[in-house]
């Protein structure tokens, strides 16, 4: 703990860049599952429309 602050402050800033990078990351798959599933779900429902 004694040493100088130069390295431990570049770890920080590399863990808290890694995890701002894989939150960025997760959401965007989130909305790339969330629109794929609208997309198989729209065909569905205009059938069910159709449908008297």
């Amino acid at each position: 703990m004694a040493g100088p602050a130069g390295p431990k402050l570049v770890r920080l800033l590399y863990f808290v860049g890694a995890g701002f990078i894989c939150a960025i990351g997760i959401n965007k798959w989130r909305d790339y599952q969330r629109k794929s599933m609208v997309i198989q779900q729209d065909p569905k429902l205009q059938q069910q429309q159709k449908q008297p």
